[in-house]
């Protein structure tokens, strides 16, 4: 992917979504002939010059400080998620492309790992990197999520089920929330890796498919998704409204454990003790 464009289209997406009202700015009344904000409004809330931030809009975000990151940060209102993903676009500006891999190896997980996952015996769980490939998952994890595990490839992807399988409509009571975060999710580590061919390749797979894919990349939206719920309409124990929290693993850079649990005494709670159930005796 094209850092450049990347920072071009994120920034000027940011730019189009703020009204001088919005921003504290007083504006002279009758028709502005651009949405959003002018870059000169922006250069004006950011303390610096318009050339500079034009520079800047135009992709060039090679050695830009920090402290002019947080006011263009600041002047554009950007969240906690847009903020970092700001500063991946600034790093991976200075940064130098990586020799090409000549065979990409599957990642190996060290068995600690699954022994983990394993201990965590009520509640499903999953390891997946920022591709959203998931890499290991204990017998509760792949019973939840048993309709993407049903496709033979591996490993499985969250994002192919999600944009290319019909069963995950079926899957995602919420199918809308679901797919926009994990487009959200994929444009934070495009950020992060934007020299990750596999990443690359699964982006123009998933655009080139998926018209739903194409409009949501096309958004820029961003999203730090460390915790929240999902509504899982599974066809073996039905409705699972599910609270999840994701884990970085330290030692691993780019590997997240995600683990979903259910209100005690609730509805879905007797569900996913069923739901356990139901995985042992399949694996029996």
């Amino acid at each position: 992917m094209d850092h450049r464009q990347e920072a071009r289209e994120f920034l000027t997406s940011r730019r189009g979504r703020l009204t001088p009202e919005q921003a504290g700015l007083s504006c002279p009344t009758g028709s502005r002939r651009v949405l959003g904000l002018r870059r000169a409004e922006v250069a004006q809330l950011a303390g610096v010059s318009v050339q500079y931030y034009t520079r800047m809009e135009r992709g060039d975000l090679s050695g830009v400080s920090d402290a002019v990151l947080g006011s263009l940060a600041g002047a554009l209102q950007l969240d906690p998620s847009e903020r970092a993903h700001l500063v991946d676009l600034a790093r991976a500006a200075g940064a130098r492309r990586p020799p090409a891999d000549r065979r990409r190896q599957p990642y190996a997980l060290p068995p600690s790992i699954q022994l983990i996952l394993d201990g965590m015996a009520t509640v499903p769980a999953l390891v997946r990197n920022g591709r959203m490939d998931v890499l290991a998952a204990n017998r509760l994890g792949l019973a939840l999520y048993s309709p993407a595990f049903a496709s033979p490839s591996r490993p499985v992807n969250l994002s192919r089920f999600c944009f290319l399988d019909p069963a995950a409509t079926d899957l995602y009571a919420d199918w809308d929330a679901f797919a926009d975060a994990n487009v959200a999710l994929l444009r934070m580590e495009s950020g992060r890796n934007p020299f990750d061919t596999a990443l690359s390749e699964l982006v123009a797979e998933l655009s080139t498919m998926s018209e739903s894919f194409r409009v949501r990349w096309a958004a820029h939206a961003v999203r730090l998704h460390t915790r929240g719920s999902t509504r899982f309409r599974h066809p073996v124990v039905g409705e699972l409204d599910l609270a999840f929290d994701t884990l970085e693993l330290p030692d691993h850079p780019g590997l997240t454990l995600k683990a979903y649990t259910a209100t005690p005494g609730s509805g879905s709670a007797d569900r996913l003790a069923l739901l356990a159930s139901w995985a042992a005796t399949e694996e029996r």
